[in-house]
């Protein structure tokens, strides 16, 4: 039986002290550092493209994973533009994942974006960007972009472009990680729900001409580490349930990542024995156990799924 290596990465759970907190997440061995973000959702959310520059200047080691771009919003050259100027900026250290959103159709109507468009518009965006990054003098007549011998100067510091991680749960967002993605980033996942995905992708990259192992599969989940079992549950339970408007109390055992360390561990061997090899994790408990919950999983729970059985 061979080892296959696991790459962890976090979020930044707050638009407020980027920097701080972005030197504290590499400090503790994160591989990948992450931002989400709205225009306008139930709380405070960032920009994924600011909040990561200012992480950009302030580490030299962790990747900077957009997780997740809310790609429809933006016009697709300047998503290309504001994806290559980063990794620039990071020396090559930029990951775009992507996501459709549409759980807020408040901020699609202030940014003129019908909801219904937003998975041509993204895939018209996927398009752009793929070919802008790893290329010049590019000509694209899309549904909703027009270019003609357009360049990005300069190009992305990567090599033949930055990664692109495909986020979402539904067969659409499958086909895009087959066709444009270099990984595959679901959530609100069971185990089983992940095994199958990753052989649906497989095959889906297989039949448009690509080598089914350019994708990897990885795994976005919330979580709450707690030396008390109980007490991790009620934090997922209670942050998640006001992050999204709704009772996660019957569903945080389900797709979350809530207990004591060991239970934690347990846990994720089974999305890595599901076919895992990227664990982006995104902190589920009160402002003040933050610092503590991510400590808890870098000692604790991620040295013991470095390398896990293939």
């Amino acid at each position: 039986m061979t080892d296959a290596n696991i790459t962890f990465g976090t979020a930044l759970r707050s638009p407020y002290d980027v920097a701080d907190s972005a030197r504290r997440i590499e400090e503790l061995g994160y591989d990948v550092l992450g931002c989400g973000e709205h225009v306008s959702f139930y709380g405070d959310t960032a920009n994924g493209f600011v909040s990561l520059s200012v992480a950009a200047g302030v580490t030299s080691r962790v990747r900077l994973l957009s997780a997740i771009t809310l790609v429809p919003l933006y016009p697709a050259a300047l998503l290309a533009k504001l994806g290559a100027a980063l990794d620039v900026a990071s020396n090559g250290r930029f990951m775009l994942g992507v996501g459709v959103g549409g759980e807020f159709p408040n901020e699609f109507k202030a940014c003129g974006v019908p909801v219904s468009q937003r998975g041509s518009r993204t895939d018209d965006a996927l398009e752009v960007v793929t070919r802008t990054w790893s290329g010049t003098d590019v000509t694209y007549a899309g549904r909703y972009t027009q270019l003609e011998n357009f360049s990005l100067k300069p190009l992305p510091v990567q090599k033949p472009r930055p990664p692109i991680w495909v986020s979402g749960r539904k067969e659409a967002a499958m086909r895009r990680a087959a066709r444009y993605g270099d990984g595959w980033l679901p959530y609100m996942y069971t185990p089983e729900m992940l095994a199958e995905s990753c052989a649906t992708i497989r095959k889906q990259a297989e039949d448009c001409g690509r080598d089914p192992a350019d994708v990897t599969c990885g795994l976005f989940i919330f979580f709450a580490v707690h030396e008390d079992k109980d007490t991790a549950f009620r934090m997922a339970a209670d942050k998640l349930g006001k992050q999204y408007s709704q009772d996660f109390s019957k569903l945080v055992h389900k797709y979350a990542l809530a207990g004591d360390p060991d239970d934690c561990k347990a846990r994720l061997r089974e999305y890595v024995d599901a076919g895992a090899r990227f664990v982006f994790v995104s902190t589920a408990c009160p402002d003040d156990y933050v610092d503590t919950n991510l400590e808890l999983m870098a000692r604790e729970v991620m040295p013991a799924l470095r390398r896990a059985p293939a």
